[in-house]
């Protein structure tokens, strides 16, 4: 089944009850609230708490506890509630240790962009503690607001500001790119996400924890009209308060030249896999693609790589 196929994890009323109890009581009790939320997703969500079996027994090499497929669902819940925290701007009392940061200051002092590269794994989020050492950094991310409509309405109504930043990945192709462009021209950071392919959307098989996964060609297509240094960025939830951010230069700028095109698309996709890879054996809990990620791998994800829509469908045909 695929991702976009599921339900979303609770109704409006109990996020708007979370979050509610969340920002009048604070966090502690907040937090209090993630253990019947685990254990919802653990006794009803059979599709999810199947698919986090199977990820752990990749990640650790062994077949996974109940207990350890429990700690992969409170980490996920627990970056939902500090989600409300960090998108309302009380970034007091978390522990956020940052490295790579003066590589980020020195590209955003060129002031032609950036494009922040990410994943589902960890909170993209927390990039948001970014607003503390630099006020006037401007975050865009390249978000499908259609998705998950009630915690996407819910969160931006904690901050109607950044909600009016998110650049809408449900727009046609050509909109997306436009659009990204802009930002970048105007000196913002734009994050992506980068491991995941919409349906329709056109996907590469890459290795991945030992075996094929599709990842969308999409974002590099993007990446490769812009002339703008791509970022890598993982924010880790780390247990508790903490959390870690890093930021890794992928790439000074993308380049997909015409002549070898495919092979090319291809290194750069596997240079990504690899890296994420390397962040999801840190922090081997923050994974948070809760279903078969490796669903078509191989043949059938080879197959879409040459067909279908989506954003990188704009800039196909138009490599350097």
């Amino acid at each position: 089944m695929s991702w976009t196929q599921r339900p979303e994890g609770g109704s409006r009323f109990a996020l708007w009850l979370i979050r509610s109890i969340a920002l009048s009581c604070g966090r502690p009790v907040g937090r209090v609230l993630l253990y019947p939320i685990t254990l919802y997703f653990l006794l009803v969500r059979g599709p999810e708490r199947r698919a986090s079996r199977a990820y752990l027994a990749r990640v650790l090499g062994r077949p996974a506890t109940l207990m350890e497929v429990a700690r992969h669902m409170h980490a996920f819940a627990s970056t939902i509630l500090d989600r409300v925290f960090l998108l309302s701007g009380r970034f007091k009392g978390f522990d956020l240790q940052v490295e790579g940061l003066d590589m980020l200051h020195e590209h955003m002092a060129q002031g032609r962009g950036v494009l922040l590269v990410g994943s589902h794994h960890g909170s993209f989020e927390s990039l948001r503690v970014l607003s503390l050492e630099r006020p006037d950094a401007v975050v865009r991310v390249v978000l499908d607001k259609g998705q998950n409509p009630a915690i996407t309405q819910l969160l931006e109504a904690l901050n109607p500001e950044v909600a009016r930043t998110v650049i809408d990945a449900g727009q046609d192709g050509t909109a997306i790119v436009l659009a990204i462009r802009e930002a970048t021209e105007q000196g913002a950071l734009v994050g992506m996400l980068a491991d995941r392919a919409r349906p329709g959307e056109p996907a590469r098989p890459c290795r991945f924890l030992g075996a094929p996964a599709p990842f969308p060609t999409a974002p590099w297509l993007i990446a490769s009209v812009l002339d703008v240094p791509a970022i890598l960025c993982f924010g880790l939830y780390r247990g508790g308060n903490r959390y870690s951010l890093h930021f890794e230069l992928f790439s000074e700028r993308v380049s997909i030249p015409r002549k070898n095109r495919a092979q090319a698309l291809e290194e750069i996709q596997q240079a990504y896999a690899d890296r994420l890879e390397h962040y999801v054996r840190l922090a081997p809990y923050n994974w948070f693609n809760f279903y078969d990620f490796w669903q078509g791998g191989g043949d059938a994800a080879d197959a879409r790589s040459h067909g279908g829509a989506g954003p990188g469908a704009a800039v196909g045909d138009g490599q350097r």
